[in-house]
């Protein structure tokens, strides 16, 4: 066996075609779609170890992801037998049209996709059956009692041995055209489920189900059993992940979404047609965005 190159990759995907990011048996994921191609390729053999190819984070079934990232082990002499360029031309074109193979870099052989700097989500409310939007200021009191360190027991699916303190850098308002459509929340490294359920709770905010002494109360007492619901998986994007290097890219494009139907008179036909239409315009938007992603500099061929 030949010396081994460590690269890191981001990618992007769009969550409804795949049972989630982690390998699992007899469903298509992400990883698993990545290992696919790699074996087509005949960059790997499946004889490698579980590190051959780890992505940074993990996702549910449902879930979009603008960029994701991970690292993938291969032989050194391909590595130097072919240009970023073409390694990531190879593998996309042969990707699920789902999935898109964005770059390419060699780093160290410790480095590490999990240790991010920080992660952004974005969750958009306004596709959730009977949302209502909260006046400005309102919304963004609601927001800032998540900011900070806490205990996030109460909203997370929380798994044997995780530590429930997480780093929550800031929360806002996502704004379309002067409305608010849902919320951008950034942090070191979240829980299971943790952006869902704080969507969830922001959602019964909105609607009066829930007063904010109570989410106040479940974040400050997380000793307290509190379940306030799960928020769909089809409305939450991973926008981004930034790395030592790495930082998350600009947003690129602008997507008009179109204000809900409203009034008495809407019928629930009308709300799941616009509900299909906006999940369309997401990925629309995500496409957009990946076409402006992951450029290299062009090398033109040398003459014989």
């Amino acid at each position: 066996m030949g010396d081994l190159t460590r690269l890191f990759f981001r990618i992007g995907y769009l969550g409804d075609q795949f049972h989630g990011s982690q390998i699992q048996p007899d469903v298509k994921t992400v990883q698993g779609e990545l290992q696919r191609v790699f074996t087509k390729l005949q960059w790997w053999d499946g004889n490698e170890s579980e590190s051959f190819l780890v992505l940074s984070s993990r996702t549910d079934a449902g879930v979009h992801v603008r960029m994701n990232g991970g690292i993938v082990t291969v032989q050194s002499s391909l590595w130097n037998s072919i240009t970023p360029r073409k390694f990531v031309r190879a593998v996309d074109d042969l990707l699920d049209e789902s999935l898109v193979f964005l770059d390419v870099y060699e780093v160290d052989e410790d480095w590490n996709p999990r240790m991010a700097k920080y992660r952004t989500y974005r969750y958009m409310l306004e596709g959730m059956d009977f949302w209502k939007e909260p006046e400005y200021n309102e919304f963004l009191k609601w927001l800032s009692i998540f900011k900070g360190t806490h205990n996030f027991t109460n909203f997370s699916k929380l798994e044997l041995g995780k530590n429930p303190e997480r780093n929550v850098l800031d929360v806002q308002p996502w704004m379309v055209d002067d409305r608010i459509v849902g919320f951008e929340i950034t942090g070191e490294s979240f829980l299971w489920n943790q952006v869902r359920r704080i969507a969830n709770s922001l959602f019964q905010l909105s609607i009066g189900e829930l007063q904010l002494e109570q989410v106040q109360s479940a974040l400050l007492h997380p000793e307290k059993e509190e379940d306030f619901g799960v928020a769909p998986p089809e409305w939450l994007i991973l926008w981004g992940i930034a790395w030592e290097g790495f930082d998350i890219p600009p947003e690129s494009t602008h997507t008009d979404i179109v204000r809900a139907p409203s009034g008495k008179s809407v019928e629930r036909t009308r709300k799941k047609r616009w509900q299909q239409g906006r999940q369309h315009q997401i990925k629309m938007m995500l496409y957009d965005e990946w076409a402006t992603l992951g450029k290299f500099e062009y090398v033109a061929h040398a003459r014989e």
